[in-house]
């Protein structure tokens, strides 16, 4: 093939396509300051990802690698940082595309734009961009696609990959080439559910690092396939087998995907969030009567929840964080969602009450799925009272966002919890991108 007519290919692929709209959406000092309070809470993650067990053994694989003498590849240290950042389940989420953007496109950004002194404002500008390419193939995939494959780990690659090819200055024709090879290493299956197996992290920061390793080569030449997404071999046909390939250029003048993310108040897969906050409401109601006064409990959710999170006994943080029936649980029995409510004592404390849950896929939140992520619980109690609360979107959705003070406050609580000195000097930082500040140091070994 001649190079007129790959240059062909690449004007009349998804990929090119997908490169023109995003090149051409405008940015605003209001997406900047967006761009910068999610940036703000990806950096919490990774950092408070350092105080867990999968994030110790992450840190000490990364030690044994490297020392202080030689330079930080930036593909290492965006898979590093996106592993960290994926593990406490508190990093944001896109509902429509069922992608974690944040965790993907943020370590890719943040790793090259330190290694190449970059300012803030061209940074908070990548992952805008990165944000957008992840999600908009993310939308088009489908919801067979959900069932096996991971999608923060399938999708994540186009985001990392267009977000470094915004920051290394890419062409055109180079950014198609970087995506092609991104979407190329696409994987992640969700097997590991079955043991609770620490995979997922591992998901978020190959996603990262791949995307970004195949933008820097396309700076050298090396090229991709354009119809990576559509072609007889591409991505759609091989995973997605309800793939919606007009999802990826719809509604191009829409606003940022980014400012269509939710972003999470617990500490738990975000398929559990509605449920927890109608419990919290229920928690309430129901006041001194307590734990004994309930007979059973009923939540209705929507299908993709019940595949991943249906799970009685919860044996581990991870488990319970992946469990409907332990995280209502806990809302009903705890003032406070926090990490405490997973852990040893917790799970204990919940096991009796989490066996009293019964969980179903149930309207309307079974066909709103995934425009809304809306879950209702009703507690019957002995006397044959009930009580009842509904969700039609989750807290820290654009629906229901959270503040700018609440965006803060939980990413000085994520500092806490990873011991970070100098919390507030990190948060000036980060949001002081957004004015093109200089990245701050982040000390993260």
């Amino acid at each position: 093939m001649n190079a007129h007519q790959t240059n062909h290919i690449a004007d009349t692929s998804l990929t090119g396509g997908l490169v023109d709209l995003i090149a051409r959406k405008p940015v605003s000092q209001a997406d900047l300051d967006a761009a910068a309070l999610f940036t703000l809470d990806a950096i919490a993650n990774v950092l408070a990802g350092r105080n867990s067990v999968p994030g110790e053994i992450l840190l000490r694989w990364w030690r044994a690698r490297h020392n202080s003498n030689i330079a930080l590849d930036p593909s290492q240290l965006a898979f590093l940082m996106g592993g960290l950042c994926h593990i406490l389940e508190t990093d944001d989420l896109h509902r429509e595309s069922v992608v974690h953007p944040g965790c993907v496109v943020i370590p890719a950004a943040w790793a090259l734009a330190r290694e190449r002194g970059i300012s803030g404002r061209l940074v908070l500008e990548s992952i805008l961009q990165g944000f957008e390419a992840t999600t908009r193939v993310g939308m088009a995939v489908g919801a067979a696609h959900y069932r096996i494959w991971h999608n923060t780990a399938t999708c994540g690659p186009y985001g990392s990959a267009m977000a470094a090819a915004a920051l290394l200055g890419l062409s055109r024709e180079e950014t198609v080439h970087a995506l092609g090879n991104a979407g190329s290493q696409s994987s992640g299956l969700w097997q590991f559910l079955e043991t609770g197996a620490m995979t997922k992290h591992l998901h978020a920061g190959r996603a990262a690092e791949a995307g970004l390793k195949a933008a820097e080569l396309a700076a050298f030449g090396f090229t991709g396939p354009a119809r990576i997404l559509e072609g007889e071999k591409g991505f759609f046909r091989a995973a997605c087998p309800d793939a919606n390939p007009d999802a990826v250029l719809g509604a191009p003048d829409a606003p940022w995907q980014l400012t269509r993310t939710s972003i999470k108040p617990w500490p738990s897969c975000r398929h559990t969030h509605p449920t927890i906050d109608a419990a919290e409401e229920l928690r309430v109601k129901l006041g001194e009567r307590g734990e004994d006064a309930i007979r059973s409990i009923s939540i209705g959710t929507y299908q993709a929840a019940l595949d991943v999170c249906d799970r009685k006994a919860a044996n581990s943080d991870y488990e319970a964080k992946f469990s409907l029936q332990h995280s209502v649980a806990a809302a009903l029995l705890y003032p406070k969602v926090d990490f405490d409510a997973f852990g040893d004592a917790a799970r204990a404390r919940c096991a009796n009450l989490a066996l009293r849950v019964s969980v179903q896929a149930a309207e309307p939140y079974r066909s709103a799925y995934p425009r809304a992520w809306g879950g209702s619980v009703e507690l019957t109690l002995t006397d044959g009272t009930v009580l009842s609360a509904t969700r039609t979107n989750a807290k820290g959705d654009p629906e229901a966002p959270l503040s700018r003070a609440d965006m803060i406050d939980k990413a000085l609580m994520l500092f806490a919890h990873g011991k970070v000195r100098e919390p507030e000097r990190l948060v000036d930082g980060i949001l002081g991108l957004a004015s093109d500040g200089a990245l701050p140091d982040l000390s993260l070994f």
